[in-house]
């Protein structure tokens, strides 16, 4: 009797570890990726429609910086600095180039003096969307990248972004890049809503 009755107490005990173990090996996974190779966002405002819809619910790769570096037009989610809250954007101007935004173009310049400049095509966006400079702004729309990003929403009148220093304008000593250490991640997938599921 009690031969049989330790069998059996043996046999719940292999599989309550089995079950133990299962779990432990299925949150370890969860936590893996949650922090190391993918990010859930959800978007919050209109800065990137038409592209990214308020609400759309996204996955950021957050392994881009073992695979390779970022590229111009990549979306990417960072915290400013002096920020505390994500946001989510485009890379227009890679470190080291200078920026010009005049009669509603943005254009990629030579050198600091920004006296020669050449308007880039943005295939992304609308045909008849004007970029201004917007907000307050200390350089007359010249913006030179040191080891940061400069990055814009797509929705061109209602982003904040590095035009504005991610705040309500540049001043002295405002900040509109965004480096590396700033960045989560940057664009995987669309997963939500169902029907228009795009990777990126």
């Amino acid at each position: 009797m009690n031969k049989t009755k330790n069998l059996k107490i043996n046999w719940i005990l292999f599989d309550v570890f089995d079950i133990v173990a299962f779990l432990v090996f299925v949150v370890w996974l969860v936590l893996f990726i949650r922090f190391f190779v993918f990010n859930p966002y959800s978007v919050v405002g209109q800065s990137m429609a038409t592209e990214i819809a308020e609400w759309d619910f996204l996955l950021i790769d957050k392994m881009w910086r073992k695979i390779g570096d970022l590229e111009r037009w990549d979306i990417v989610v960072f915290v400013p600095e002096w920020r505390d809250i994500p946001y989510i954007k485009r890379i227009i101007w890679l470190p080291g180039e200078t920026v010009k935004i005049q009669d509603g173009e943005v254009a990629l310049c030579e050198d600091e003096t920004a006296t020669s400049c050449e308007t880039v095509d943005e295939p992304y966006l609308h045909d008849g969307t004007k970029t201004n400079i917007r907000c307050n702004t200390l350089n007359d729309g010249v913006f030179t990248t040191t080891d940061g990003y400069f990055v814009i929403g797509d929705n061109r009148d209602h982003s904040t972004d590095s035009r504005c220093c991610f705040t309500i304008g540049c001043y002295k000593d405002s900040n509109f890049e965004v480096r590396d250490s700033d960045i989560i991640g940057k664009l995987f997938i669309r997963l939500y809503p169902f029907n228009s599921i795009k990777t990126f």
